[in-house]
């Protein structure tokens, strides 16, 4: 993660480097944002692998969810941060500061005295072998294989959600551009209310009643949405949606925390990502046709909220998620009710 962090801030800060030097283009800031992303890709990672050995199994929702709800925050309050400082300095400035919080980053880490991870035997793998490795670790196990299938369906039906929020509030509220802001506003501050009341929620009940009792409500909720003709219902209601969304991650996150041995936590969270954000684009892709199509956003949204209810349903019912705690050590589940 430090490593990450100090190659993230040579790769932004050669930005205005760059310039300075005359050798800024466009490609170039294409290769930043790639390599950006990629890194980012493998921070989380080794994120979502150290946390079980810096706190306890019982405090794992809890602990994702506060690293959540900063995120969200920083995500809403870094881009209000940047354009108020864009009145005083430069462009340049601007991404040398962005550079510097990664060195910041890298510091912070540095200082944490408890080992990120648990002692393992090393082994002499090729990259090829760990993902085979951890995605018959994924498919083998049946909350770790329900969890992925489930996350790649609620993806793959729920991008369209966000990907055309603008569209809906466009055509379905007649929002102007400031109102469109003030519902993403609300979407990072239900994110971030719902982040930190994760931890509790899960002491008092299932995972099965939060997470997809969470995915259940946010597709009526969704529903709602689709038919209100009020901007400040809507408000309310994505702020909420958003909120649960999140809710759902952290719990499901949390659960493959729980359940994967320490040293598998890196190579089975990468399956994860990929079996799951795969379907993001197709969803996306596969709702904007059929908004242009059908000509009718509600229409869209209402039956994707549908989707995402029964999809939910399903999954508790009649799957191992529904009872996932079984499948937890004695002290991982020892915060189960």
């Amino acid at each position: 993660m430090i490593v990450v962090d100090l190659l993230s801030a040579a790769t932004i800060a050669s930005i205005p480097l760059a310039y300075g030097a005359g050798l800024l283009s466009l490609w170039w800031i294409y290769a930043v944002a790639f390599v950006s992303s990629t890194l980012s890709i493998f921070f989380a990672a080794a994120e979502f692998g150290a946390i079980p050995s810096l706190v306890d199994s019982t405090e794992l929702v809890g602990a994702n969810g506060r690293i959540q709800a900063s995120f969200a925050a920083a995500a809403v309050l870094g881009p209000l941060a940047a354009g108020a400082l864009l009145v005083f300095v430069s462009v340049e400035t601007i991404l040398v500061l962005d550079a510097a919080s990664f060195v910041v980053s890298a510091a912070m880490l540095s200082a944490i005295a408890r080992a990120f991870n648990a002692p393992i035997t090393k082994r002499a793998t090729s990259i090829r072998q760990d993902i085979v490795e951890g995605l018959r670790y994924v498919l083998a196990h049946p909350v770790l294989r329900n969890i992925s299938l489930m996350m790649a369906l609620i993806n793959m039906v729920g991008a369209t959600v966000f990907a055309e929020l603008v569209l809906f509030a466009k055509q379905a509220l007649r929002a102007e551009d400031s109102e469109v802001g003030l519902l993403f506003a609300a979407g990072g501050a239900g994110v971030v209310v719902l982040s930190l009341a994760a931890g509790s929620l899960r002491k008092r009940w299932s995972f099965g009643n939060v997470a997809l009792g969470a995915l259940m409500l946010s597709g009526l909720l969704t529903v709602g949405l689709a038919y209100t003709t009020s901007l400040w219902i809507a408000v309310v209601l994505w702020a909420i949606v958003s909120g649960l969304g999140i809710l759902f991650n952290i719990n499901t996150g949390s659960l493959r925390q729980a359940v994967v041995p320490n040293h598998m936590l890196g190579r089975v969270i990468s399956i994860a990502m990929v079996l799951a954000w795969s379907a993001n684009p197709i969803g996306a892709l596969v709702g904007g046709v059929l908004i242009e199509r059908t000509g009718d956003v509600r229409l869209i949204y209402a039956v994707i909220g549908a989707l995402t209810f029964l999809i939910a349903f399903v999954f508790r019912v009649a799957s191992p998620l529904g009872h996932a705690e079984r499948y937890l050590t004695p002290s991982a589940g020892a915060a189960a009710k």
